[in-house]
This record gives structure tokens, C-alpha cells and sequence, in this order.
């Protein structure tokens, strides 16, 4: 259960599923909200999965406090729930698999620092208010600027809410409102896609982006110059170790608590390395029907 189906990021999480499953002797229901920031939609879902005794439930919640209630009644039922890319506020889950996301937006706020010398103007496209991931990744890369880079100031906070033209729009009405804004900081794959457009559309290639997550055409605007650097996850881990406690604990076992599914901050000169290349496009064929994303 991820918060989304279409982009290359679930998708890949959900060829990592596959892959634990094939070694557990699973089948995956795989299910996701249409918009990604339906969480009453996911929480019908997830309610469904209960409803039906499912062996277990491996979740993306897209709110931290929303999907509490339906967890911990899984929990009851003895249905394990890993939870993995997003925190959920209740300890009553098997275990948590993510991105350090404050790591994350510190690492950003590095690379942006390095390459404005300390000095300038920063700001951050987001995702929504309440997804735990991301909220992490705005406060590492604000209190990283603040400790580190007292000579950047912060333009401010706009949320692109998982809409590509909703988070171009925030991109514009930035640089629209600071025009002498010199990075911007997309903290997730919708985010960053919109942010780069608005970019394009101004031809302002001064504005150095720092992206997070990756997909073909990002790989490609990152080749060409329109982002500067991009933090890296790795979904594939994150649906392997998140599908796989499960698979622990109904063999007697108990998985680790928390996982670390690690993260990379890629540039254009790292795009020779053949392992960067699997993190950024790795091939799901081998795991993923070709089509449209199942959903």
C-alpha cells in the first residue's frame, strides 16, 4: 500500500515487494490511492486489507496521524504492518523502512550552499502539509541552512500537494515574489518535475535546483544542466526490507525495528557509474509487467 501508483518511485518499491515475495512464497496485492494525498482513500483500503485477514500489510502512510487508527486496529487483529517511506505516529507496527529524511534535506542544504558560496537566496517546493517524510526533509534542510549557511536566506515554503502543475505554479509564484532567488529545494518526484518546468519556462538556469527522487526525464534535465544535484532514495530496498519483515516475523523471526534504506546526493559527473545508474533507472522488467503502473 503506497501513497501512489503512477510514479517511477512506487513503482519501483513495488518491484522490491515482488522480489521478498518471491523468496517468502507471497502474493502482493498491490493498491494505492489515486491522488497521493488521499488518505481517506488509503485508509479504506487498508481497512479492506484488515477486513479480509490479509497475512500482513506493508504501508506508505500518506499521513502521520490519519492512518494511526486503522494500524493499530490491524494490530490487534495481529496483522503485522511494516510501515516504510513515512512515519506514522503509533508504536504499533512491525517495523519502520525509509530514507534518514532530516539527512536528506541536510545534505540538500549542503550541496545548495556549496554552490552559492553561502550566500543568497533559497527556497523549498514541498509536498503536502502532514506527509512525515517530507515535513523531515524541509526541517533538516532549514535548520541545516540556519546552523551552517547564516548568509542564505529562506524565500519560504510552497506545496506542490503531489500536482506537477501545482508545484510549477509555486515554482513561478517564487521566483515571481523573489527575483533575486537563487535555488530552489523540491523535496519529492512530483515536486522536483514541477519545479524543473518552471525553471524552463523562465529559462532560468541561475537558479540552481537541487531535486529529490529520480526519473528518466529528471535524470535527463539533471544531464543537461537544469538540476543541479539529486538526492537519491532507494524505493527498491525500501519495498525489498519492508515486504521481507514480514515474511520475519510469520517465520517466528523478529526484524529489525527501523531500517536505514540509505540515500545519495547524485550529480551530473556521477552518471558514468554504473551502479548510480541502477539507483536512479533501475530495470523493473524482470519484476514489472510493461504497461500502465498497477494500481
Amino acid at each position: 500500500m503506497p501513497k501512489g501508483a503512477n510514479h517511477i518511485f512506487w513503482q519501483t518499491v513495488h518491484a522490491g515487494a515482488l522480489q521478498a515475495a518471491s523468496e517468502y512464497g507471497f502474493e502482493i496485492e498491490w493498491n494505492a490511492p489515486t491522488l497521493e494525498v488521499d488518505s481517506s482513500r488509503q485508509i479504506e483500503i487498508v481497512e479492506s486489507m484488515v477486513n479480509r485477514r490479509l497475512a500482513g500489510i506493508v504501508l506508505a502512510p500518506v499521513d502521520r496521524t490519519a492512518l494511526v487508527s486503522v494500524v493499530e486496529r490491524a494490530a490487534k487483529l495481529a496483522i503485522p504492518v511494516s510501515i516504510f517511506d513515512s512515519a506514522i505516529d503509533t508504536p504499533q507496527r512491525l517495523t519502520y523502512v525509509a530514507t534518514n529524511n532530516r539527512e536528506g534535506g541536510r545534505i540538500a542544504a549542503r550541496r545548495i550552499g556549496a554552490v552559492l558560496g553561502g550566500k543568497g537566496k533559497a527556497g523549498i517546493i514541498g509536498f503536502m502539509p502532514g506527509s512525515a517524510s517530507t515535513m523531515e526533509r524541509e526541517e533538516g534542510f532549514e535548520e541545516e541552512l540556519k546552523a551552517k549557511f547564516p548568509g542564505i536566506a529562506l524565500a519560504g515554503l510552497q506545496f506542490g500537494m503531489a500536482n506537477r502543475a501545482k508545484a510549477m505554479a509555486a515554482a513561478e509564484n517564487m521566483m515571481a515574489a523573489h527575483p533575486d532567488l537563487n535555488a530552489l529545494f523540491a523535496d519529492n518526484e512530483s515536486s522536483s518535475s514541477g519545479a524543473v518546468q518552471a525553471l524552463k519556462s523562465r529559462n532560468a538556469r541561475h537558479v540552481k535546483l537541487v531535486a529529490f527522487d529520480a526519473s528518466e526525464q529528471l535524470v535527463n534535465d539533471l544531464r543537461q544542466g537544469w538540476i543541479d544535484a539529486i538526492v537519491a532514495q532507494n524505493p527498491f530496498k525500501m519495498g525489498y526490507e519492508s515486504t521481507k519483515a514480514i515474511g520475519e516475523k510469520l517465520a517466528g523471526r523478529a526484524p529489525a525495528t527501523e531500517i536505514d534504506s540509505g540515500i545519495e546526493l547524485v550529480t551530473a559527473a556521477d552518471l558514468s557509474r554504473p551502479e548510480i545508474r541502477d539507483l536512479l533507472l533501475p530495470d523493473l522488467s524482470r519484476w514489472l509487467k510493461p504497461g500502465p503502473a498497477a494500481h
